[in-house]
């Protein structure tokens, strides 16, 4: 049973979804009043109404949802007094799914290519600020009066930052490409490595029986044994059972999904076989496909359904917590929020530097990592379940998790700010950093390609006949350009960077730097994919050029503002390259 499920002991004793009357006649409930129907239905009404104010508000929508639980659970009482039991089975239910699919997304990050591009600083950088958090919040949680078990897992918890928080505001900063964020994404790569570790350990720990400290040994080497074992399944599998398949199917986005998730839910039941985590099983199946060429396609189409299980799963635990009782130990609550906001950065401002980077790449890395995560949540879930910890430490995480991703927001937004503030005030001196570092000057070139630093670049969708020369033609000028389509096989015969996936998935335009492109173009002879690309390109203020493989579609592409048509697949490239050189798009 996953984490959510495990919750449930704690929502009868702690404020969470209580048990319902149990029917003694027999009948069945109506589907009108079926428990399951009107608790979801309240988390998920409650749930969006919260995260539009955090939108509004600037801050993670974790917090909002861990927000909208507290309103429902301690503050009101309102999923105490309506619902319980078969609602909070079908509601643990969902959470479990949430976070499996959400190891699984992040399984899908950890293609080769990328642990290799995560590079020795990440590497460096991210174990040593991950065990020196981790014990330094150990150390000080106990001289705050925590026994040694719950002072372990305190420490554990603070150590690992949130990818969620950090990607969606580096993005909206537009500094996912910059030194500092490739570092931070780098280090939080790292860090999730080493989450998939916690929980198997913590996983061997909360199993039956254990009665020594003999007998603990041999379950947590059962537990490391049943991981390496699903590891190598895993591993193998990516090279030898899925690829062909999966490129059979992968002309099917839709099919493509199914296969995918049924090779999740396979892993997590080869999990649950060796008595493991599930979470273990799905972040394993999305290693295993990260191999594949469809990876990023499937991570745009799984983060959908990710958010939705997420919003459940964190309304839900926000319903489990008691916040009196961690404010209640508010100096606790205090001195390790201190600890997350100015510790943690403060080990990478001491590594970095050393590591051959300025005071700059070191401080902002540092500022942009000061929360807790949202798998501190996780595993704090599995240790209650576990009997390790208590509710109490259960609550001062979450508080500690709110408080730490709330004002991280605010000065991940003004980072830069802060840090020419805390330098001003001399601050930083006690490192002993130097202000620009041996590194920083060829960041730019530290991942050639990549999609993400892509700017002022051609996006050309469709790698046809027309397409590839199209891009050939802009290459050979001197321009960078994005290739894009939905055949692997195609863009295995393009040069320069490509992208696998559909145009009109709005999410693939992003990832493709849409906003920052100078030019986009579209070779597909497709009308609904054309009009929605020009309606977009229009949008964000981007000249296209559309294939007008029709005369029946010019109308409606001048009235979509295109900026050129191209009427010709013989001399497209050649016509479009001139126009646009003429028109001064690029020289």
């Amino acid at each position: 049973m996953g984490v959510p499920g495990r919750l449930q002991a704690l929502s009868l004793e702690a404020g969470g979804l209580s048990s319902p009357a149990t029917r003694t006649d027999g009948a069945v409930p109506a589907m009108y009043d079926d428990p399951l129907v009107r608790e979801l239905g309240l988390i998920l009404a409650t749930a969006a109404v919260f995260a539009l104010l955090a939108r509004r508000l600037h801050i993670p929508t974790i917090v909002a949802y861990i927000a909208a639980g507290l309103l429902l659970g301690p503050v009101t009482g309102v999923l105490q007094a309506t619902h319980g039991g078969h609602g909070a089975g079908g509601v643990a239910l969902l959470s479990e799914v949430g976070i499996a699919l959400l190891l699984f997304l992040v399984g899908l990050e950890l293609s080769f290519a990328a642990i290799r591009e995560v590079g020795w600083v990440a590497v460096v950088s991210g174990t040593v600020q991950v065990l020196v958090s981790a014990g330094g919040g150990f150390a000080l949680s106990l001289l705050l009066g925590f026994a040694p078990l719950h002072a372990a897992f305190l420490g554990v918890a603070l150590a690992f930052s949130s990818t969620v928080v950090v990607v969606k505001l580096l993005d909206r900063r537009g500094d996912l490409g910059e030194t500092y964020g490739r570092i931070a994404l780098g280090i939080l790569l790292v860090q999730d490595l080493m989450v998939v570790v916690a929980l198997t350990v913590v996983s061997g720990l909360g199993r039956e029986g254990v009665a020594d400290a003999a007998q603990l040994v041999r379950q947590l080497g059962m537990a490391l044994a049943g991981m390496l074992v699903l590891v190598g399944v895993s591993v193998g599998a990516s090279t030898r059972l899925l690829p062909r398949p999966f490129a059979w199917i992968g002309r099917s986005p839709e099919a493509l999904l199914v296969w995918s998730l049924t090779w999740c839910f396979l892993l997590i039941l080869g999990a649950k076989a060796m008595d493991l985590s599930l979470e273990l099983g799905a972040f394993l199946a999305g290693v295993s496909l990260a191999q594949l060429p469809f990876n990023q396609e499937l991570r745009r189409r799984v983060d959908p359904l990710v958010n939705f299980f997420l919003a459940v799963f964190f309304v839900a635990l926000g319903v489990s917590m008691d916040p009196a009782a961690a404010w209640g130990n508010w100096p606790a609550v205090l001195a390790l929020l201190a600890f997350v906001m100015i510790g943690k950065p403060a080990v990478l401002l001491a590594v970095i530097p050393r590591l051959g980077y300025g005071e700059r790449v070191a401080g902002l890395a540092g500022l942009t990592l000061a929360q807790t995560s949202e798998f501190s949540f996780v595993l704090a879930g599995l240790g209650l379940t576990a009997g390790l910890i208590d509710a109490e430490v259960l609550s001062l995480i979450g508080v500690l998790g709110l408080a730490s991703m709330g004002l991280s927001s605010a000065v991940i937004l003004r980072s830069r700010r802060v840090y020419a503030r805390l330098r001003a005030l001399g601050l930083l001196r006690i490192f002993r950093a130097p202000h620009e570092g041996r590194l920083d000057r060829v960041a730019s070139e530290a991942r050639p390609g990549a999609v993400g630093v892509l700017r002022g670049h051609v996006v050309v969708v469709g790698m046809n006949a027309l397409g590839r020369r199209i891009v050939e033609g802009l290459r050979s000028r001197g321009e960078g350009t994005l290739a894009i389509d939905l055949d692997p096989d195609k863009l295995a015969r393009v040069p320069g960077p490509t992208l696998l996936g559909n145009a009109e998935d709005l999410q693939l335009l992003e990832a493709a730097g849409l906003r920052h492109a100078k030019l986009v173009v579209s070779a597909l002879q497709i009308e609904d994919a054309n009009n929605l690309l020009a309606y977009r390109a229009r949008t964000l203020g981007v000249p296209a050029a559309i294939h007008a493989f029709d005369r029946s579609v010019v109308e409606d592409l001048h009235r979509l503002g295109v900026t050129h048509l191209i009427d010709s697949k013989t001399a497209g490239a050649r016509r479009l390259g001139e126009a646009l050189r003429d028109e001064g798009v690029y020289g």
